[in-house]
């Protein structure tokens, strides 16, 4: 059956356009918090990195087949998320299978996330991802790891990881808030050069995806 799974999550990767995807999750959270962010992160992924993605990203629910579909998918939102067992296993079997989840705390989040993500990985425990891993390295170089876009309680941006055969499969961005700095420019006006930083931050996990 993994097999199955990771043969269809191959024909997606390889074929001639790439689609990404936010996930639609329940529990009462705002899933469609940063309406802008992944559209403009793929325009600037398509312009500076050679990506050829769909510009209008999908919406997708973790117990849907429709997973397997996408190298990628993006969970964000400030509240309370909820996997079913059902949506825990399909999330599982995509994750083992070759996808890749980006999960973006919008602040408020981390109370609820941290306990599905145990749910979908009980043997495993979120790692920190140090700075000299491959992420952090291009096409943009981050010295110090994830930087930080928005501030909230004065702690320092962590990027916790889960890997599965060395490979991370899992990236969970805390205190950072890369999505509000993908949003379009008038959403939080940001300085250009943080924009730059949280697009430049962004392009890297997804040059991650298609190339490893």
């Amino acid at each position: 059956m993994k097999r199955i799974y990771s043969v269809l999550l191959l024909i997606s990767i390889t074929s001639f356009s790439q689609e990404i995807a936010l996930v639609k999750y329940g529990g009462g959270g705002d899933w469609y918090a940063n309406p802008t962010s992944l559209s403009n992160l793929i325009k600037y992924c398509n312009s500076n990195i050679n990506t050829r993605i769909k510009v209008k990203p999908a919406n997708v629910e973790p117990g849907s087949p429709d997973l397997f579909s996408y190298p990628f998918v993006h969970m964000t939102g400030h509240g309370n998320v909820v996997f079913s067992d059902a949506e825990t296993a399909n999330l599982s079997k995509y994750l083992l299978s070759g996808g890749f989840l980006h999960i973006d705390d919008n602040y408020g989040m981390d109370q609820y996330i941290r306990k599905e993500i145990k749910k979908i990985f009980p043997n495993n425990d979120l790692i920190e991802i140090p700075a000299n891993h491959a992420i952090f390295q291009k096409p943009f170089l981050f010295t110090n790891g994830l930087p930080k876009i928005h501030e909230h309680d004065g702690k320092r941006p962590q990027a916790f990881g889960i890997f599965s055969d060395n490979r991370l499969v899992l990236l969970y961005t805390f205190e950072c808030d890369l999505g509000d700095g993908w949003e379009d420019p008038e959403v939080h006006n940001d300085p250009t050069l943080v924009r730059e930083k949280a697009l430049k931050m962004g392009a890297n996990i997804i040059n991650y995806i298609f190339n490893n």
